[in-house]
Parts: C-alpha cells; sequence; structure tokens
C-alpha cells in the first residue's frame, strides 16, 4: 500500500466483506424459520408462507367450500397465497434490505 495514497485497505475491505456475508446469512435463515400469512375473502381462505416463500399451511373455512362453484375457491386460494408472499417479500426487504445495500457501496464488488 501506498502511504498517503488513499487507497482503502484491502484487509479492512475483506473483513467488512465477511461480516456482511454472515449477516447475510444469518438473515437468510431467520427468513427461512419465521412465517408469515395472508388471508381472501374475509379470511374465508388463509395461507401462510415462510419469509423466504415456501408455502407451509394452507386453511379453508368450510363457507367457502361450494362444490357448485369451485372456481371462486381457487380464485381464493390463489389470492390468499399471493398475500402471502406479498408479507413474505416486504419481511425479506425488511431484513435483507440493509445488508444488501450495504453490499452495494463496496468497490469492486459486482452488486
Amino acid at each position: 500500500m501506498i502511504p498517503g495514497g488513499g487507497q482503502p485497505n484491502m484487509q479492512q475491505l475483506l473483513q467488512q466483506a465477511q461480516k456482511m456475508q454472515q449477516d447475510l446469512a444469518v438473515a437468510q435463515e431467520e427468513l427461512a424459520a419465521t412465517e408469515v400469512d395472508g388471508q381472501a375473502g374475509g379470511g374465508l381462505v388463509k395461507a401462510t408462507v415462510t419469509g423466504s416463500g415456501e408455502l407451509r399451511s394452507l386453511a379453508i373455512d368450510p363457507k367457502a367450500v361450494d362444490p357448485e362453484d369451485t372456481e371462486t375457491l381457487a380464485d381464493l386460494i390463489v389470492a390468499a397465497v399471493q398475500a402471502a408472499n406479498e408479507n413474505a417479500q416486504a419481511l425479506q426487504q425488511q431484513k435483507l434490505g440493509p445488508l444488501t445495500q450495504g453490499l452495494g457501496g463496496m468497490p469492486g464488488l459486482p452488486f
């Protein structure tokens, strides 16, 4: 390193990158373990997904089941899963946003 050359300390940059990587891995593990819900039809259909978007459960109120109208039930299921995934994405942004923004500011990294 050239004294007074204004060059960043590579060891310091590597340590920062490693810490961010560790923080990111911890946040991803937390997301995978956290469950969020979404619902449709005033709560007739409820979906639960992990913070990483994996569908864990689906609850359907018997009042939503009409053998003559399965299309509405299918629409409610899709809407509940979409709502749950939107909540999971918001959680991802909350947990990962600050970490990934920090990675983008490091010189030499392709983020």
